[in-house]
């Protein structure tokens, strides 16, 4: 007899990868420990993100090509990118001032359009009410109107719309565009998971970077401190470029040559976080969220390069990694909406008590978690992966929210492990 969703799980010593929370902090803070103790001089030479800020003036770069934004999506944390690069926008002189935004338009209970407000207001009062976007802020309803003379195209929108999206934009773009996913999340086809960044960049053919991190769009739009991670693969001069459109004193972008690793932690937190929220729900206590959170980081590491062996182990470490699962766990609406979940014993749907507690915005865990589970049914990995498993089986209603820790006569295939050594 084994744990379904062991703490000490038959296949511990096989992902031994990270071994609990604690000592990944640890050891986080140790190695980062020039940074955090160094005097003034040395930390200048270790934060160089920081240092972009010198130059606000963007003196460097004023010579060169003037670069025209737009943001397609404008849920909470599209309003909030668009807040972020529209006040960096007027301080880059590399930067055209106005940042399009594009509205999926809808009718507010006034009888309003929702653009019409925005562009009144300066506000998206739907879905990041009481925050002023910045003047330069234009919302369009028409997308190709949008992006048509943009060269610089920020995603972000839930992962289910874009394979629709891209497909609207191809052939419409301008050829020197370059674009970078905010979207967590990933497409299952027949030939395997494609991560949102590779859609972009297959259908659209644009160099597609992506910027993920421990952001709490409401924490950021109020501009308490907040780092992201930006993943790039080759090219780091426009890594930088994106650094430098997103940076600010209160948010502290870092860019790390790992798009599918940054991607892929954006993506399966999410996956940990309605685990967290079942154990909330249940009032299990923080030792077990604590041992969900320990578990669910190792496995998002052992998916992570199982999938692509070019992911870096360093990555984890990063906003977009430990952060990121950290903050989502403890305050994000994935967690908040299985936390209502289990509180009602899963009597009542997700999609129920999306609709009811997010106000139009949409849940992203819960897709991911039929996705990660195809993958792994699929590719024969089920019994490597215990709480990305049970986590979709809670969540389609195969199992009680309280499967997230009870037994199982389940044995593991341990042969499967044993063959499985080749990736990593």
């Amino acid at each position: 007899m084994c744990l379904r969703f062991p703490l000490y799980h038959p296949l511990h010593s096989y992902f031994s990868l990270l071994t609990s929370l604690p000592l990944l902090l640890f050891s986080f803070f140790v190695s980062s420990s020039s940074f955090f103790m160094a005097p003034p001089a040395a930390m200048e030479e270790t934060a160089p993100t920081i240092n972009l800020l010198s130059n606000i003036n963007d003196g460097n770069n004023a010579a060169s090509q003037i670069s025209r934004v737009t943001i397609v999506g404008s849920g909470n944390w599209g309003s909030v990118a668009a807040k972020l690069i529209a006040s960096n926008t007027l301080k880059l002189a590399s930067f055209h001032d106005e940042v399009r935004m594009w509205v999926f338009e809808e009718t507010l209970p006034t009888g309003q359009k929702l653009t019409e407000v925005i562009n009144q207001t300066n506000e998206n009062v739907k879905y990041l009410p009481g925050i002023k976007l910045g003047k330069n802020v234009v919302a369009d309803p028409d997308l190709d109107n949008a992006v048509r003379d943009a060269n610089m195209l920020v995603f972000v929108t839930p992962h289910q719309f874009m394979e629709g999206i891209c497909k609207r934009l191809v052939g419409k773009l301008k050829e020197d565009v370059v674009a970078i996913s905010l979207i967590k999340g990933m497409e299952v086809k027949m030939d395997g998971p494609h991560m949102i960044s590779t859609l972009i960049s297959e259908q659209l053919r644009v160099n597609c970077c992506v910027l993920m991190g421990a952001n709490i769009a409401n924490e950021i739009a109020v501009e308490k401190f907040s780092e992201a991670t930006v993943g790039y693969r080759e090219n780091r001069e426009v890594a930088k470029k994106w650094v430098r459109l997103f940076s600010t004193l209160y948010f502290v972008v870092t860019p790390v040559q790992d798009v599918e690793g940054v991607e892929l932690c954006g993506t399966l937190k999410n996956v940990v976080a309605l685990a967290a929220g079942f154990v909330d729900g249940l009032e299990m206590g923080n030792n077990t969220k604590a041992a969900i959170m320990r578990i669910g980081l190792r496995e998002m590491r052992a998916f992570s390069k199982l999938l692509f062996s070019s992911v870096k182990d360093s990555t984890f470490f990063e906003s977009c990694g430990v952060a990121d699962l950290i903050t989502t766990c403890l305050g994000g609406r994935n967690r908040r909406v299985a936390d209502a979940f289990a509180k009602n014993g899963g009597k009542r749907s997700f999609d129920e008590l999306e609709a009811e507690m997010l106000q139009g915005q949409k849940l992203q865990g819960v897709s991911t978690a039929r996705e990660v589970y195809e993958v792994l049914r699929h590719r024969g990995w089920l019994e490597l992966f215990p709480l990305f498993a049970t986590v979709h089986e809670i969540s389609a209603g195969r199992l009680p929210p309280s499967a997230i820790v009870e037994y199982s006569e389940h044995k593991p295939n341990c042969s499967l492990v044993e063959g499985s050594a080749q990736y990593f």
